[in-house]
C-alpha cells in the first residue's frame, strides 16, 4: 500500500495508455470514493460521464477531424487567461518545451507538436475517457469544490494501480462533446479525464514537471 505523501507525489500526467481495458466495478470504486470530496454546504456540484468503446471512438474521431481541419470550437469559459503574464508564462513555456523535448520535438517543429496535441482526441490511447460538467447555474466556489473532486479522482486511481491525465483541450469543443456524452445543454464542460494503465514503455512517460520550492508561494505568518 502507498501512502498518502506517495500517492500525491508520485501523481503524473500519463500521456500513453496500454489497452487494458477497466473493469467498471473499479471504476465506480473510485468515483464513489472521490464523492466524498469536500463541497460548500455539501451541494457536490459535480457530474460524471464516463466514456468507453464505440461511443468513445467516435466521438474522438470527430474531434480530431475538426482539429485538423482547424475547425475552432465555442469555449463556455477561458481555463487559461487571455493575456500571459510571469511567472505564469516561464512555467507554462517550462513545461510545453519539456514535453517536447522529452519526445524529440524542436522549438519550430509546429507540425509534430501538433500532432502530439492531437492525442488528446483519443485520450492518449486510454481505454476510458472521462468527462465532467457543472450546472451553469452554479458559481465560483461550485468549480473550487469541483477542483477538488477531479484530484480525488486521480489519487483514488493511483490507489488502484491506474494512472490519469486532467485535459482541458476537451473544453475547447464543448458542442461535440456534449453530443457524444449527452451532457444538457444547462451544464458547463470542465474538462476530460484520460484514465487506464499506464504505458511505462513509452518516452512520454518520463518527462515530470518541476514545482516551485516552498518559499516562492508560502508566508509563514507568525
Amino acid at each position: 500500500m502507498m501512502s498518502v505523501e506517495e500517492a500525491i507525489s508520485g501523481r503524473r500526467s500519463i500521456r500513453a495508455y496500454q489497452p487494458k481495458p477497466v473493469a467498471r466495478e473499479t471504476l465506480a470504486r473510485i468515483l464513489a470514493t472521490a464523492a466524498r470530496a469536500p463541497s460548500g454546504t455539501n451541494v457536490q456540484p459535480w457530474q460524471v460521464y464516463v466514456m468507453q468503446g464505440e461511443r468513445k471512438d467516435a466521438m474522438s474521431a470527430e474531434l480530431l477531424r475538426l482539429s485538423m481541419a482547424g475547425t475552432p470550437g465555442t469555449r463556455e469559459y477561458n481555463y487559461y487567461p487571455e493575456e500571459w503574464r510571469e511567472p505564469y508564462l516561464g512555467r507554462r513555456r517550462a513545461c510545453g518545451f519539456g514535453l517536447y523535448k522529452t519526445l524529440g520535438i524542436g522549438k519550430g517543429d509546429k507540425e509534430r507538436m501538433q500532432e502530439q496535441h492531437a492525442l488528446n482526441w483519443s485520450f492518449f490511447g486510454a481505454p476510458v475517457g472521462l468527462m465532467f460538467s457543472i450546472d451553469s447555474y452554479l458559481e465560483k466556489g461550485s468549480w473550487l469544490d469541483f477542483g477538488m473532486f477531479l484530484q480525488s479522482i486521480m489519487i483514488a486511481a493511483r490507489g488502484e494501480g491506474l494512472a490519469t491525465c486532467p485535459q482541458a483541450a476537451f473544453a475547447y469543443q464543448p458542442a461535440t462533446v456534449k453530443k457524444y456524452a449527452g451532457i444538457p445543454d444547462t451544464h458547463t464542460l470542465v474538462c476530460g479525464m484520460a484514465l487506464g494503465y499506464e504505458d511505462t514503455s513509452h518516452v512520454v512517460n518520463t518527462f515530470v514537471t518541476d514545482r516551485e520550492p516552498l518559499e516562492k508561494f508560502v508566508t509563514w505568518v507568525d
